[in-house]
């Protein structure tokens, strides 16, 4: 087709709407590339640009009645700028919300990384718990599960999770807080 001949993307999107899948092809073909560009910019990572233009052109396909190509300051490749910044915005919440809670709860794991004979003293305070307990820590402290998600992962009571961190983060504290002591 010639490019004065092809359909105009508001003329596409009403065939999305109609559920014309080779219609959002040519959507998806025609402002693809632009699109994974702008965010592989913002991003500064191609692998978390594609997911996220991937998931924009998702958002787009389930979203197609939103877009309304009548007003004058609306193009599609506009709106899926918008999607795709939206998406963006979400992920850094969502990983800027997942840094806080790993800080939060990280307590007895601190120091680990910035002295190597604290890491062997981790590891070994760590090696002396029960197993439930251990799990318990490692999957909320460490790995940055919620209380939640570790409940379910260990099979575990909600409420038996709760207390169990807090005791065992103590027993830790004070196995690493001896530790230096004893070795004297």
């Amino acid at each position: 087709m010639a490019a004065d001949t092809e359909p105009a993307d508001d003329a596409l999107n009403r065939r999305v709407i109609a559920g014309d899948r080779s219609a959002f092809d040519v959507l998806v073909a025609r402002h693809e590339a632009r699109l994974r560009g702008f965010l592989r910019k913002l991003c500064g990572n191609a692998a978390t640009a594609d997911d996220l233009a991937q998931e924009t052109f998702v958002r787009a396909w389930q979203r197609c009645r939103q877009f309304d190509g009548s007003a004058s300051d609306a193009s599609y490749p506009a709106w899926l700028v918008r999607i795709g910044w939206r998406l963006f915005l979400d992920m850094e919440r969502h990983e800027q919300h997942l840094r806080r809670k790993h800080e939060q709860s990280a307590e007895p794991f601190d120091a680990v990384d910035s002295h190597p004979g604290t890491r062997i003293d981790v590891l070994a305070a760590l090696a002396t718990l029960p197993s439930r307990e251990r799990a318990c820590i490692l999957l909320c402290d460490v790995e940055g599960w919620s209380h939640t998600e570790a409940a379910k992962l260990l099979d575990l009571p909600l409420g038996t999770l709760k207390s169990i961190i807090p005791r065992t983060r103590d027993i830790l504290r004070r196995r690493l807080t001896l530790a230096p002591e004893t070795s004297r």
